[in-house]
Order: C-alpha cells, then sequence, then structure tokens
C-alpha cells in the first residue's frame, strides 16, 4: 500500500501545476466576469496533448492512468474549475468511442479528438430527464441506411465545438426502456442540428453549456457507437463512472483553492491587534477544512486506482459524493473566513462558492450517489475494508 505518487505522476502533476498558475490564475476571474471563451487555456490544452488522456497511445493519446487522469482534473479546477469542463466531457466520449467504437469509428475519431483538432462531449440530459435516463424521449428510427433523429437535449458541454457529439436516443421503444437506448456519433455540420441558445447559470463559467435541437437529423448506420442498437445505456453508464471521478478531483481542486485562499488571508488579515490565523476559531475551520480535503483527495485517488481493474460503481460514487460535498462546506467556510471580503468579486472566494454546488449535481446528484452506494452494498457487490 502506497499513498505516493510516483515519480512519473509527480512530474506530470509539476507540469500541470505550472500551466495552470502560468496560464490559468491570473486570468481566470477576469474572463469569467466577461463571459470570454478561454480559446487560448484550450490551446494550451492541446500543446500538453490534454485531450488525448483518455486516448489509447496508438491513436496518438497519452492513455494516463486513472490517478493522473484525476491529477489533470484537480490542478485544472484549482486554477478555474469552469475550463476543466472543456476536457471533461471530451474524455469521456473519447473514452467511450475508444472501448466501445467500431474500428471504423476508432480509425477515423481517435487520432484528431487525441489531437485536439477535432473536440467531442456527450449528450444524454434532456429537459424532462436527467437523473432518469431511460426517461428521455429522443428518437431515432431506422430509415434504410440511415437513422433520422428527433429531439432536445440540454446541459450539454462542447455543444459548438464536438465533431462528433454522442446522442442518447432511443432506437426502439422496449421494456425495460434501456434495451432500445443506443448512442449516435452526430457530426458537425449534419443538417437539422442546431445549437438553439446559451444556459445561464450560477457558475460552472468559462465553457459553453448549451441546449441542442435535433430535427429530422440523418445520421448513416455507421454511425452507431459499437455497430449494435440497444448498448447505449451500458456504455453511457460506464463513462459516468469515469466521470464521477472527474468530478471528485474537480471538487478536490476546488476545495483546495479555497483552503489556500483562507489560509493566507488569515495570516495577512489583523483584527484586535493580531493576524486573525491566531484565533482558535478561525483555527477550528482551517483544521476541518484541511482534514475533509486530504480525506476527499485520497478517497478519489482510491476510486482512481480502483477503477484501473474494472467496474468501480460504489467506489466511484462514494468519491464524488464525499469530494463534492466537502467542496460546499471548504467554500462556505473559506467565505466565513474572509468575512466580508469573501463576498467581494475582487477575492477568488466568489467564484469558488459559486462553482461549487454544481459538483453536486452533475454525473449524477448525490443523493443519487447515495443510492447507488448504499444498493451496491446491500447487493454484496462492495463491501467496507479490504
Amino acid at each position: 500500500m502506497d499513498f505516493e505518487l510516483d515519480e512519473e505522476q509527480r512530474l506530470f502533476r509539476r507540469t500541470l501545476r505550472e500551466f495552470v498558475d502560468k496560464e490559468i490564475v491570473p486570468v481566470a476571474s477576469e474572463w469569467e466576469r466577461a463571459g470570454r471563451y478561454p480559446t487560448e487555456i484550450v490551446e494550451g490544452f492541446k500543446e500538453m496533448g490534454l485531450f488525448g488522456i483518455t486516448i489509447p497511445e496508438e491513436y496518438g493519446g497519452l492513455a494516463l492512468d486513472r490517478v493522473s487522469f484525476a491529477l489533470v482534473f484537480e490542478e485544472i479546477a484549482r486554477g478555474w474549475m469552469g475550463v476543466a469542463g472543456v476536457l471533461g466531457s471530451h474524455s469521456l466520449a473519447a473514452w467511450m468511442i475508444a472501448r466501445y467504437g467500431t474500428e471504423e469509428q476508432k480509425d477515423v475519431y481517435l487520432p484528431e479528438l487525441a489531437t485536439g483538432a477535432r473536440r467531442t462531449g456527450i449528450a444524454l440530459t434532456e429537459p424532462a430527464a436527467g437523473t432518469d435516463l431511460q426517461g428521455i424521449q429522443t428518437r431515432a428510427v431506422r430509415d434504410g441506411d440511415h437513422y433520422v433523429i428527433n429531439g432536445t437535449k440540454t446541459w450539454i458541454t462542447n455543444a459548438r465545438h464536438a465533431d462528433p457529439m454522442p446522442v442518447l436516443v432511443k432506437t426502439s421503444v422496449t421494456d425495460p426502456a434501456h434495451r432500445g437506448m443506443s448512442l449516435l456519433l452526430v457530426e458537425a455540420g449534419t443538417p437539422g442540428y442546431t445549437v438553439s441558445r446559451d444556459l445561464p447559470k450560477l457558475g460552472y463559467k468559462g465553457t459553453e453549456t448549451c441546449e441542442i435541437v435535433l430535427r429530422d437529423v440523418r445520421v448513416p448506420v455507421s454511425a452507431l457507437l459499437g455497430g449494435t442498437e440497444g448498448r447505449g445505456m451500458q456504455q453511457a453508464l460506464s463513462a459516468l463512472e469515469l466521470g464521477r471521478i472527474n468530478i471528485a478531483a474537480r471538487a478536490v481542486g476546488l476545495s483546495q483553492c479555497a483552503y489556500d485562499a483562507a489560509l493566507s488571508y488569515s495570516r495577512e488579515r489583523h483584527a484586535f491587534g493580531q493576524p486573525i490565523a491566531d484565533f482558535q476559531a478561525i483555527q477550528l475551520k482551517l483544521a476541518d477544512m484541511a482534514t475533509d480535503i486530504q480525506a476527499a483527495r485520497l478517497l478519489t485517488y482510491w476510486a482512481a486506482v480502483r477503477s484501473e481493474s474494472g467496474a468501480v460503481n460504489s467506489e466511484a460514487a462514494m468519491a464524488k459524493y464525499f469530494a463534492s460535498e466537502v467542496a460546499l462546506r471548504a467554500t462556505t467556510e473559506a467565505m466565513r473566513i474572509h468575512g466580508g471580503y469573501g463576498y467581494s468579486q475582487e477575492f477568488v472566494l466568489e467564484r469558488l462558492y459559486r462553482d461549487a454546488p454544481l459538483m453536486a449535481i452533475g454525473e449524477g446528484t448525490n443523493d443519487i450517489q447515495r443510492m447507488v452506494i448504499a444498493r451496491s452494498l446491500i447487493s454484496g457487490a462492495a463491501k467496507l475494508g479490504w
């Protein structure tokens, strides 16, 4: 049992940290307030090969181990959680294509997805179907050697940049519903695929979050991920397990930023003739934050290591649930330590405070994570301890 990063992981983290500190931290708050798309940061991701983190080396990807995968999102979220979303959805969709795609789909898409020449995302959620994906209404009807897609998807990251966009559809009406669900790879520029609007958000800015409409969108049968109908739900849920490690790592990075800001401020801010760090009330808050964050980090890394050997339904759910709740607590406590300044846009805490709630919602709400954990324990699929 080793709780240390290996040398390669430490060097990788150092490279990430230097990039974040130089290219993201100085501009994050200003660009977020301006609603500016982080084009230069995305170009930096390309140069570092980060669009290929879940793509096999044979297709030009980095094929990172899962702890290094978590480090990517932890470090980027420490600088600006919003821009981590550009890589998040892309990485999950690229992983799905690498794992489930046909040889033709892999050959066509993965090399350019690895470099960022193409980007991708994942279109699952609908206006009336979020947590309950089996309730989606988007349909794809077979018409000769094409499918015709009709429906609406919402809360879609990378909607304008995805090429292709994997879209979860119902290719047949079955009971249970998941047996009739499939993923279709819709290429950019396909007639009938439109981004209808950008969704206004409390936080998670820097990346686009959109609603997309599909009206009589025709895609060839070869666009069916894996080439077999009825596998879409399984494919999407497998990706979401990896996505929960991504979210947990983002929550850790965001929490670390809040803690760093609170610790620094407590040393500099004076009240009653001494630094507020000397007051026991502040010390107790810092101690609780530090303990929570380190526990979340270790739980996230543990889930990442476990995921190397296969399904990690309960482990990923535990990491995502705990780390995201820590992010909510850490940002609130850090704001309290800052007092009135924590509420000001001149300090980073205001942005962190707005970004944190998404971690408790994205990739399945925390109530759903608790149900996943409990059911795994009751069924015997998961257990505590070794």
